[in-house]
């Protein structure tokens, strides 16, 4: 089974990307850093006559990468007790794939896949980013995704992840749990 992370963060080696980076130490992983593309937000054109409109930014490259993957880790800092706002560009785009003709079988594909959710955030994170993981859940069970696990770290300014204990052995078991998943599939 092969990896692909959807990193949403902004910050360059922020503490949301330092953490997932321990979850994949040694295996074989696509890194898809959603900032370094360009996503525009959705015009929602369902009940349009002529419906979605094609759109010129790298979305279709994003989600072609993705799609390629049996098992997808979206890591996220958490902003404002969501997503960031990267991610959620990303994922709204979704809707438009649901009705794209490029992407016949787009809820079908993602229906495949596994997914994990890696996120950081700074005040309270154990209780107040449970909104967030909830939101992913609702996500995934629409398209039918299996939601394996995730992983909440508590850290704020950069670099003060390192000193979240118990995440980081969290992000270890995540990552044997991973190894595991890859090996059996092999």
């Amino acid at each position: 089974m092969s990896i692909a992370v959807i990193y949403g963060g902004t910050r360059e080696e922020g503490n949301t990307e330092w953490l997932t980076e321990q979850v994949i130490k040694g295996l074989s992983v696509e890194k898809i850093y959603l900032k370094e593309f360009e996503i525009l937000p959705i015009k929602d054109e369902r009940h349009s006559e002529s419906g979605f409109q094609e759109v010129f930014d790298d979305y279709n490259t994003i989600l072609d990468k993705v799609l390629k993957h049996e098992i997808l880790i979206f890591a996220t800092p958490v902003y404002w007790y969501s997503m960031s706002g990267t991610m959620k560009l990303f994922i709204d785009r979704w809707s438009q794939s649901l009705r794209d003709k490029n992407y016949p079988n787009f809820r079908a594909d993602l229906a495949k896949k596994k997914a994990f959710v890696i996120v950081v955030g700074g005040d309270n994170p154990s209780i107040k980013a449970l909104p967030l993981i909830q939101q992913f859940k609702y996500i995934f069970d629409y398209f039918g995704m299996s939601f394996e696990g995730y992983l909440i770290g508590k850290a704020s300014k950069p670099g003060e992840i390192h000193h979240d204990k118990k995440a980081i052995a969290a992000a270890i078991q995540m990552r044997e749990e991973l190894k595991e998943q890859v090996k059996f599939n092999q």
